[in-house]
This record gives C-alpha cells, structure tokens and sequence, in this order.
C-alpha cells in the first residue's frame, strides 16, 4: 500500500473549523466520528491533503427539547442519542432505529451529521429522520441555511453541501398528536450488516382514517427515498390492510436499486414493497391501540 500524507487539525470553535475550510477548500476533508470517511481513505477512495478534525467543537454537542423541537447537535453520537431520555419522549422511532446501526462500537463513534454528511443511502437513520419532518441546519462563511433531511442527499456519497460548509444540528419538529411510527430493516447476513433495504413509515389515524402520513426507504436507490406516492394513496382514506397493500405496491415505481451481494434489483424491489407494507401495518397497529 501506498502511504500518503495529510495535516490534520483540530479547531476549538465552529468558525475555526469554517475558517479552515474556507482556506483549504476542495483539498480538506471533515472528520467527525472517522466510521465512514476512515474506510474511504484506506480504499483511496478519498485522498485529502488536510483532515479538519470536529470532536473538540462543543458548540455542535447537546441534545435538547425546545419550543417544541428536538435539537440535536451534528457532534451527537449514534448511541447517545438512542439512549437519550428527551429523543425517546419526543420521537420513539429514534431509539428503535438507532438500534439497528451498525454494532455499539460504531454507534459510540459516529456522529449524526457526519452521518448525513457521508450520503451513503444505505443507512438506517435517514429514512426515519425524512419521515419525522427532520430539518439539518447548516452553517458556512456566508451565513446559516435550513433544508430538510430529504433535501440534502443528490447521489451516492453527495450531497447539497458546499466544501466549507458544516451541518450544525437536526431538528425534529413536535409530530402531530396521535403519531405512530415504525421501522423496519431486512438484514439476510449479520445484525451489524446494512440491510437489503430499509422502510420507515409515520402515521395518524383520526377515526379511523389517514390524516396524515410519511413513508421512506432506504437501501434501494443512490440516495433515500421519500415516497410520496405511497403518502397520496393513505391520506384521507379509511385505513385498512388493503389499503396499505395498495400503498406499499407504488413503491416498486419509486425506488431504484441495484444489485449486489445483498440481492438483485429486482428482490430488492419486491422487498422495499413487503416492507413498507409490514412498516404500515405495524404503524397502524400502534395507533389503533392508542385510539383504544
């Protein structure tokens, strides 16, 4: 193997950090948690000549509820937040998610806005994060911008972002009264494995009808997908199983995977539909109960 060199550096402030960006440009690279970008650079996959380490930036730590919202700081781990006491009470569809990334090691390193910023659409917490209306702030030299979750991702591994541009903090709004959620992950291999593919799905039933929805795959095309078509068939309709089978079936038209060790495009199409079926069902479950 070819060894290479690069400078690392590790600002104390958010606006040390963009700063250095701003300098180094293209030829920087950000290193949160180091899960995803580590595995890139020993595959030269990704060559930087600066490395811009973020751990000692408090201002992107902290969880908190506030005016309704839950702010989460791109510095937050994956296991705390699953362990987090105000995220369970304001969206349970985190913890249950969050426990199916990867193994606790990696969960007690990578962060959560390295983990957006990394794009790779086969992980498991952007599709919930879509599905709870999650927004990524983001702040660069030229000020600070909101986009939500589903807005950010354009390709495998790219995103929206600007070179010194950082993602500050996620924030879920309060979810409309009566929500259930659910998520499911189909893994064929290992439980730490990324899965053939991913749905998440958020309803509310007002008697015993859709008056809201939110449904999101993952695993099964270059970014996650939003699927909307799926959301178009339950609003405002009375909810039953036929209802979601008819739902789940438009996503064969929504996704696009492809096909590797995992399964072919084809199973993978099928699974993202019985997924996202079983992903409404449990959903709906959850709420009938909650009626009663």
């Amino acid at each position: 193997m070819i060894p290479f060199q690069f400078q690392y550096e590790e600002p104390e402030s958010l606006d040390e950090a963009l700063a250095a960006l701003s300098k180094y440009g293209e030829d920087a690279k950000v290193l949160a948690g180091g899960t995803g970008l580590i595995n890139l650079m020993k595959q030269r996959l990704v060559v930087p000549t600066y490395l811009i380490g973020l751990r000692r930036i408090s201002e992107l730590g902290g969880i908190a509820a506030q005016n309704g919202d839950l702010r989460i700081g791109a510095g937050v781990t994956h296991r705390a937040l699953e362990t987090s006491r105000e995220a369970r009470a304001h969206a349970p569809l985190l913890e249950q998610t969050l426990h199916h990334v990867a193994t606790v090691r990696i969960r007690n390193s990578a962060t959560i806005g390295g983990a957006l910023a990394h794009a790779d659409p086969n992980q498991d917490l952007p599709p919930a994060l879509i599905v709870l209306d999650a927004r990524v702030r983001t702040r660069s030299p030229r000020g600070e911008r909101e986009l939500a979750v589903a807005e950010i991702f354009t390709g495998y591994y790219e995103t929206v972002l600007q070179p010194d541009e950082l993602i500050t903090e996620v924030i879920i709004p309060r979810q409309p009264a009566g929500t259930e959620t659910a998520f499911l992950k189909f893994l064929p291999r290992t439980q730490d494995d990324y899965g053939t593919v991913v749905a998440a799905a958020r309803l509310v039933l007002e008697d015993g009808k859709v008056s809201d929805a939110r449904v999101a795959v993952g695993c099964a095309g270059a970014t996650p997908i939003r699927a909307e078509a799926v959301e178009a068939v339950l609003k405002g309709r009375a909810y039953s199983q036929q209802l979601a089978r008819d739902a789940a079936a438009q996503v064969g038209g929504v996704v696009d995977p492809t096909s590797d060790f995992r399964g072919s495009a084809s199973y993978k199409r099928d699974m993202a539909v019985v997924f996202v079926r079983r992903a409404l069902e449990q959903a709906a479950a959850g709420a009938g109960s909650t009626a009663n």
